[in-house]
């Protein structure tokens, strides 16, 4: 059985959604609420407690350390996946302290750092890192002399070696001290299962071996990352902990989960903890790969878990109301936890700083997909083929292969398509985008395609489908009526059965290129007795068809892109139904999940990261601008990673049915902000034309926009979708099947 991708975690591999399992079992085997309820009331928090033993038997310190280094070499992304199991379980002791501090060493290649990783993996000694400190050093007789103190700093308190940066003429530099080098006084914390200290550093020497070469910039990389997979541990068990209240907790008469405002919270839950998953794998990925990017990735995810964390926090007590806000109901644990993470990342617009600056030095990451070894295997003849139909001179010639070959449609059953596995579409897409060919531009006909081949008969995959894959047909879809929009279960439109045919009446609107299109996807009301999913049929038909009245719909835009079509009798030949007589239903869900895989991904006919950088690269921004910069470009690089895990996820296996609903939403919400940003830092420019502000493109962007959270279901529609599927809330008490 494909396992739900809400359920799964950081990871994507196999083998990472095996270790995500094998540390949930032992956190709820081991780290028992009678524990952390002992801890909570302890005076001694932070120290080594029963558990300890154990959990450094399960090998887990050494995930990440050089496999020369006593570690498994397995990387930062595999740590990040033990610590999220371990992050919802609230433990508490010196393992994160220790695997961060391990973690920064192993970026140093100095001889001190890494003689001193073997002990870090094993256990035997401890570590933390003070991210931040008024230290100074001065240097005497070939030895760093250090003063100054340094706040907060986790696990300190029994700590072996502790890690912090240290000011020596001017240039900030990271210093490793043991603990008896400096004198640590333990301090009140927010996180009440996990202890702080001040450290103060009386003109200590330090030798030079201990002075580490790594940068501040690749240790707050690290941070980014390590903290970051506990905040999305807290995120997770905060999301399923809602969820779970919200679908027993009853309140007049009825779950509180079907009540709006309690569904949409529990769903902006789910897509907040699915995009902070995202930018911690991608930051993790790239810190292993250690690509010139990784700092930029780790920043963004930086920028985004805290605070998703801390708000994810607080919605799961105010969903579980007034038992959320005491001392005996763990929320408030997850919401410390989530608050002590964030303090010890920085102040937001620092956060934000840093991604502004990298992106707007021109920077760029990448979204490349590293496929399995099998891919290649594959890659020559899908290129040998396509650059066959390259070399055809003529445009609709290629089209014309293009469509008969399978290649526009490659997932679909010969010869319509290549029945390409998940693999084979992905290695066809990179090729056709290398080759150069330009591809038809199918519109709703993907859609078209996409329910007929399923479920139509052979004379309308001959005579409707063929001639679609070559981009010789331009269709539209009569779904939508004025009184059922993204509810189409309660369509009024109504087929008649007469001799050899339907006659059909109704009114359908905001259909797409309906004045261009010669035929229509249609959906009407079959046997009107039958349940609101039944009694409904789906044709095919003939946009010629007398009877049929378009009306263009004159939009905010001034263009008329979306139609109203009135249907007067219009009759359809019975060879016109697709699938079964009131059968109709299935069939259109195969033409919606279609439609919404495909919003899922940022369309250039609005705003985008590319927009936004072409905008501000060069600009005089205002350090509130640039804050809001570094904002948006780690929203876009969340929507972008999400699409790329999507694809590792099918091709693993794993069911992905809800993300392009969280695609949409995040997507379409991105591109809105973007022309909002432009236009109202543009002032007065963004509004009128003045000479030297391009600024009319903006405009239209902004007002297009509009639209993105409406069409092809609302906002409102997609966080149902999100909340019953992804979360398993209960539907509203009104919808009957």
């Amino acid at each position: 059985m494909a396992r739900n991708s809400y359920e799964l975690g950081v990871g994507v591999s196999e083998d990472h959604l095996a270790l995500a399992d094998a540390v949930h079992g032992f956190v709820e085997r081991t780290i028992t609420a009678e524990i952390v309820r002992a801890a909570v009331e302890s005076s001694e928090a932070g120290k080594q407690l029963p558990y300890w033993d154990a959990l450094v038997a399960q090998d887990l310190l050494s995930l990440h350390v050089a496999e020369d280094l006593g570690g498994q070499g397995a990387g930062l992304l595999t740590l990040a996946v033990a610590l999220e199991p371990l992050g919802r379980g609230l433990h508490t002791g010196p393992f994160v302290p220790t695997a961060l501090a391990s973690a920064v060493l192993a970026q140093d290649g100095g001889s001190w750092a890494q003689a001193q990783l073997p002990g870090l993996a094993d256990g035997s000694r401890t570590g933390a890192v003070a991210l931040s400190a008024n230290l100074t050093g001065v240097l005497r007789d070939g030895a760093l002399v250090v003063d100054g103190i340094a706040d907060g700093v986790v696990g300190a308190v029994s700590a072996d070696v502790i890690i912090a940066p240290v000011t020596v003429g001017g240039e900030q530099r990271w210093v490793a001290f043991e603990n008896a080098d400096l004198t640590v006084a333990a301090q009140d914390n927010v996180d009440v299962l996990r202890g702080a200290a001040r450290l103060h550093a009386d003109s200590v020497e330090v030798s030079a071996a201990r002075v580490l070469t790594v940068t501040s910039v690749r240790v707050r990389s690290v941070a980014a990352v390590v903290l970051g997979a506990e905040a999305v541990g807290v995120m997770s068990w905060c999301v399923s902990t809602a969820s779970e209240y919200a679908k027993t907790r009853v309140q007049f008469g009825r779950p509180i989960g079907q009540f709006q405002g309690v569904k949409h919270k529990c769903a902006h839950m789910g897509i907040a903890l699915e995009k902070a998953r995202a930018v911690l794998w991608d930051a993790a990925y790239a810190l292993d790969r250690d690509d010139e990017t990784a700092d930029y990735a780790a920043a963004v995810a930086a920028l985004i878990i805290p605070d998703a964390a801390v708000q994810v926090a607080q919605d799961c007590i105010q969903v579980h109301g007034g038992i959320g806000f005491t001392w005996e109901h763990d929320a408030h644990l997850y919401y410390r936890r989530a608050l002590a993470l964030r303090g010890q990342l920085g102040a937001r617009d620092e956060r934000a700083e840093a991604v502004a600056g990298y992106a707007l030095s021109g920077l760029t990451l990448s979204s490349e997909l590293e496929l399995p070894a099998e891919a290649e295997q594959i890659r020559a003849g899908i290129r040998a083929e396509l650059a066959e139909i390259a070399q055809l001179d003529d445009e609709d010639d290629q089209l014309v292969a293009l469509g008969d070959g399978g290649w526009n449609l490659p997932h679909l059953p010969r010869p319509y398509g290549r029945s390409a596995s998940p693999l084979e579409q992905v290695v066809i897409s990179q090729e056709i985008k290398a080759s150069g060919i330009p591809m038809p531009q199918l519109l709703m006909g993907t859609w078209a395609v996409g329910a007929i081949v399923p479920h139509g008969d052979e004379r309308q995959k001959r005579e409707l489908v063929v001639p679609t894959l070559r981009g010789e047909v331009v269709w539209c879809q009569l779904f939508s009526e004025p009184g059922a929009g993204s509810d189409l279960a309660s369509l009024t439109t109504k087929a008649t059965k007469v001799e050899g045919g339907w006659r059909v009446t109704g009114q359908k609107i905001w259909t797409t290129v309906a004045q261009f299109a010669e035929w229509a996807m249609l959906i009407a009301r079959t046997s009107p007795d039958k349940p609101k999913h039944g009694g409904i049929t789906y044709f095919v038909l003939d946009m010629s068809s007398p009877g049929i009245t378009v009306r263009p719909l004159r939009e905010m835009t001034g263009s008329a892109l979306f139609n109203e079509v009135f249907l007067d009798d219009v009759f359809i030949p019975d060879e016109n139904v697709v699938g079964a007589v009131d059968d109709g239903w299935h069939v259109a869900r195969t033409t919606l999940a279609g439609e919404r895989v495909a919003l899922s991904q940022k369309m250039e006919a609005y705003a985008t990261d590319a927009d936004l950088l072409k905008f501000a690269i060069g600009r005089d921004l205002s350090p509130v601008a640039r804050y809001h910069v570094g904002e948006l470009m780690a929203e876009s690089r969340a929507v972008d990673v999400i699409g790329s895990r999507v694809v590792l996820k099918q091709l693993s296996g794993i069911d992905v049915s809800t993300t392009s609903s969280v695609g949409k939403l995040l997507g379409m919400a991105l591109g809105q902000a973007i022309s909002e940003f432009v236009v109202a830092e543009l002032g007065i420019a963004g509004v009128v034309s003045v000479p030297g502000e391009r600024s009319d493109h903006a405009m239209e962007q902004l007002i297009a926009g509009r639209a993105t959270t409406i069409y092809g279901g609302t906002t409102e529609v997609q966080l149902n979708v999100i909340g019953e599927r992804m979360l398993g809330l209960p539907r509203d008490a009104s919808v009957t099947a």
